[in-house]
């Protein structure tokens, strides 16, 4: 029965094969892929493997009604002494073979250094169930008893080998040599007590009785065959136990739950007590049959895929750790325990020491002394080696710039580094024993309170560390900006903390310098945007009394060109100043760029809307006023008004939308007079899109020719004759509508095709007065350009000379009537334009002399050869008797200057005889004729002269003597050409 028990054992050893880790093929181990070529038990531990915790339950339970199903049998003797027989002696073999079968099978898909542990398992199994079936074959089948020794012991005997070896491949294994020595002398330490124990007890006794017999040698060595290798066995168990992988400790488990009760059922068996009864298919049978079983369960039912994750990441820290730890340090003194109470047993039993107790009570301790002369060295090496690493991290954390801290789980500082004082300015023993939330600023307390909580509670594998910044107080009272990376310590924390005062107001101060204007400080295009969007958002969404103000101060350029940039810059940051002192403390002034303002009117929850659209507009209005006083720059006062329009919030507006239309209303109150506030209406949006459709219907009408040109005489008011015509464009469109210039020309100022009209406008005017002339018709025409276009790149000054040579027009024949409404171009440059032009014997006009507020300077400075009064002067210089003496006035300026005068507008014969009195040469209007077609003008040319009213004073001009350009406003029917 001995060869029984070792088989028993060898089975249950065999269950150590959960240690090795779990294979990580692509699938789990429990995939079908490994479990479709097992066998029925093998399949079903495989699924259960993959069925996870639940399914896992189930096949413990099962596998626990099987063993506790033999034991029952075997408890009851199994009915009859045949059936006992067989299930003591093939069903021992069939567990066996199970376990060598389910062993192969997972060894064959495995994949990590642990695959020929769980082959030499399977090899060890197979061992056990070969010398039952032998056993079996005897006692069942042949019917005789079981020589001794007999085939079956070789099987037995041929188990303990590769169960050995395959815990050595499942051991960690040792690095060093002293690792190796230290585990060979704690298997001896271990064995050699056992061994002391187990002769002083029960081998010493086997072995003169088996003398006594005269029993043979290989009997003899037979029968301290077995149990020395249960010593040999159990020794390196307990030895490896405490160097096992940290892999599949479900499986290790399991492993020393078979090996315990084998060694129990070997222990029982060896006892002469019971050796005596035995028999098969007895009740101590169920604790071999269990061993087999649990290790054909251990490598697919308890090494399942959690245990896996020990070998992922560190396990964490238990308390089980440290016992271990401590029964490892025991050992050798337990085996020095053992052997000693193996020689007290001999002594109180007065016997005579064996030779055996004492030659192996020596080398266990001569194994003694060595390990621990190998411990005190490692203890002085480590010493020795703890002291310097201890220097090493005490001098790298004292003269560390950052400050290193360790406070309890309570929250008390339990060490600060010297490094305090510089970054603190505090000592470092004064922080020692305070409260980390003491030197926190109350108002990020709660922050990092609920980070260090949240902190603690996730995994230390998943977060190791983490990263906190708030403000701790200095020694002089102020706060610091401190980032801290914080680690697990004991329960409590280690903070690593650096000052980042400096990297923090380098920050704000970036981000203040994106978010705002580097002139004024105040809030630029992105951050009013951000706030814009924030007021139509959030608990301020649908409130209507929410309004943007957008502000363009009128006549900024002109100070830019007078006094220089740098007083404009000063003009802008007063301007702001005044602009944020209005505004309401909740509200947001902001420079979008150039001289361009807006502001951010928050509603205040009002539903009269009347009532807001006023008080925002007070307050706009009030914003006029401060921004139209003067300011005072360079020991001078300087003004300059201020456009200004308001949009209201509405319904689901988007910001782009909102800030759209004060944009438009803005526009509109520069064209509206300027030094004004618009509100926003509908139909200024609508008004845009026209324009727009316009504006690109003009593209279309450039580029197909659908642009014609008239011409209006212009009379000397003496005679009657035609001194010289006027070019004007018309635009006959697709649809066979006539744009008349007021209606196009004020979009082509805006559009990027002014230039090419200019041009077109010239060439055309030159090319046909070159065809009348060759015609006989030697009459001058006039173009009006306006100054900007005059100082356009796409103009240049020899383009004139080059177009009249080209049309072979003489250069008297030809007069540029200049418009100076626009306050953005430089006199300088236009001076210097028109002298140029002169010089080639081009003629200038001064159009809309008297309307605009340059024209007495630019009647100063320009070389004007014409005066040509402004229409507004004309309409009303019969009726009202203040116009009649200003264009009187302006008309004895220009003859005093020795300069011709055209009057445009001249409409009723009335007119005609003012102008003419008042000493005006000439005039252009309805009087006379309206815009004509090249045909309708030859017929007319060919006549000569108008009928003039009343009586001519004396005549002033002869025929041809100027050339002129009228701006008309008012058209007759003109037709189609």
């Amino acid at each position: 029965m001995g060869e029984r028990s070792d088989a028993a054992r060898r089975s249950t050893e065999a269950t150590w094969a959960p240690i090795a880790p779990r294979p990580h093929p692509p699938d789990s181990v429990g995939d079908t892929s490994v479990s479709a070529p097992a066998s029925a038990l093998g399949a079903f531990f495989s699924r259960q493997s993959t069925a996870g915790r639940a399914s896992g339950t189930v096949s413990q339970i099962l596998l626990g009604l099987v063993c506790g199903g033999y034991a029952v049998g075997a408890a009851f003797g199994w009915g009859s002494s045949e059936l006992a027989l067989v299930m003591g002696d093939f069903g021992l073999s069939a567990a066996a073979l199970i376990a060598a079968v389910s062993c192969f099978l997972y060894a064959r898909f495995a994949c990590d250094r642990f695959r020929p542990a769980w082959l030499l398992f399977s090899l060890s199994s197979l061992m056990a169930a070969g010398g039952n079936a032998v056993w079996g074959w005897y006692e069942v089948v042949l019917g005789v008893d079981v020589p001794s020794p007999s085939p079956a012991d070789v099987f037995f005997l041929c188990f303990a080998p590769p169960a050995i070896v395959g815990l050595l491949v499942l051991a960690k294994r040792p690095v060093t040599r002293a690792g190796w020595l230290c585990l060979v002398l704690d298997s001896w330490l271990i064995g050699g007590s056992l061994l002391t124990l187990s002769w002083s007890l029960a081998l010493a006794h086997t072995a003169h009785l088996a003398d006594a017999e005269g029993a043979s040698v290989a009997r003899a060595a037979l029968s301290l065959a077995y149990p020395l290798l249960d010593i040999v066995l159990v020794s390196m168990v307990l030895a490896l136990h405490f160097r096992r992988a940290n892999a599949n400790r479900s499986a290790v488990n399991t492993a020393i739950a078979a090996l315990a009760l084998t060694v129990l059922c070997d222990a029982l068996f060896t006892s002469p007590l019971l050796r005596q009864t035995y028999h098969s298919g007895q009740l101590l049978d169920a604790g071999w049959f269990a061993g087999s079983l649990l290790l054909a369960y251990a490598p697919w039912g308890a090494n399942r895929p959690g245990d896996n994750a020990v070998e992922q990441r560190p396990a964490p820290r238990t308390t089980s750790r440290p016992i271990a730890g401590s029964l490892a340090a025991l050992t050798p003194y337990l085996a020095a325990a053992v052997c000693t109470l193996g020689i007290l047993y001999n002594v109180i039993e007065g016997r005579r020491v064996d030779r055996v107790v004492v030659f192996t009570g020596c080398t266990v301790v001569l194994a003694l002394v060595v390990r621990q002369g190998i411990m005190l060295v490692d203890n002085i090496a480590l010493t020795q080696e703890l002291a310097q690493k201890e220097n090493h991290f005490r001098s790298l954390v004292q003269g560390s710039s950052d400050v290193i801290m360790i406070a309890a789980p309570t929250g008390i500082l339990r060490y600060v580094s010297p490094a305090a004082s510089g970054v603190y300015g505090r000592e470092a023993d004064d922080l020692i024993g305070a409260e980390l939330a003491s030197i926190i600023h109350p108002e990020d307390l709660g922050r990092v309170v609920h980070e260090v909580r949240r902190f603690l509670a996730a995994p230390p594998s998943e977060e190791p560390t983490t990263r906190i910044e708030c403000r701790f107080r200095s020694g002089t009272g102020d706060w610091l900006n401190v980032e801290s990376t914080v680690n697990r310590h004991q329960g409590g924390l280690i903070l690593n903390s650096r000052d980042v005062t400096e990297r923090v107001r380098l920050q704000a101060q970036l981000q203040h310098n994106a978010e705002h204007d580097p002139l004024t400080d105040l809030p630029n295009r992105a951050l009013f945007t951000e706030r814009v969007r924030q007021a139509l958002g959030g608990r301020r969404a649908g409130d209507p009394g929410t309004a943007v103000l957008f502000i363009d101060l009128d006549g900024f350029k002109a100070v830019n060109d007078r006094l220089g940039h740098q007083a404009g810059d000063e003009l802008l940051v007063q301007a702001a100043r005044r602009l944020q002192e209005s505004v309401r403390a909740g509200d947001t002034a902001a420079r979008l760029g150039g001289d361009e303002f807006a502001a951010l009117i928050l509603g205040d929850g009002t539903h009269d809307q009347g009532a807001r659209e006023y008080q925002v507009h007070e307050i706009a209005d009030r914003l006029r006023l401060a921004l139209s006083q003067p300011y005072r720059i360079g020991g001078g006062e300087v003004r300059v008004a201020a456009s200004i329009g308001v949009a209201f919030a509405e319904p689901a507006i988007t910001p782009t939308d909102l800030m759209r239309n004060a944009d438009l209303a803005m526009y509109r109150a520069k064209a509206a007079g300027k030094d004004r506030v618009e509100l926003y209406a509908p139909q200024m949006q609508a008004e845009v899109v026209r324009r727009s459709e316009l504006a690109a219907r003009l593209r279309t009408a450039l580029r197909d020719g659908e642009f014609a040109l008239l011409h209006q005489p212009v009379v000397h008011l003496g005679t009657g004759t035609v001194a010289a015509v006027a070019a004007q464009a018309r635009w006959r469109s697709a649809q066979g509508i006539l744009f008349t210039p007021a209606e196009f020309l004020r979009v082509a100022e805006d559009s990027d095709r002014t230039a090419e009209l200019g041009r077109w406008l010239l060439e055309e005017a030159v090319e046909q007065a070159a065809d009348r002339a060759r015609a006989g018709h030697q009459v001058a025409v006039a173009v009006r350009l306006s100054a900007r276009r005059l100082l356009d790149r796409a103009m240049p000054f020899g383009s004139v000379e080059a177009l009249l040579t080209r049309h072979g027009l003489p250069s008297g024949a030809l007069m540029i009537e200049v418009s100076d409404n626009d306050p953005r171009v430089s006199f300088d440059e236009l001076e210097q334009r028109l002298v140029g032009l002169r010089r080639l014997g081009v003629r200038i006009a001064l159009d809309g002399f008297g309307s605009g507020y340059a024209a007495i300077n630019a009647l100063r400075r320009l070389p004007v050869d014409v005066l040509k009064l402004d229409r507004g002067l004309v309409e009303g210089v019969v009726e009202s008797a203040r116009l009649h003496k200003i264009t009187s006035g302006l008309l004895r300026i220009a003859c005093d200057l020795g300069l011709q005068s055209v009057a445009d507008g001249v409409d009723v014969p009335e007119q005609v005889l003012a102008l003419r009195a008042m000493g005006c040469t000439h005039g252009q209007g309805m009087a006379f004729s309206g815009p004509l077609d090249e045909y309708r003008l030859r017929r007319t040319l060919v006549r000569g002269e108008f009928p003039v009213p009343g009586s001519p004073t004396q005549p002033v001009l002869t025929r041809g003597s100027i050339p002129l350009l009228s701006g008309p406003h008012s058209e007759m029917p003109i037709p189609p050409t």
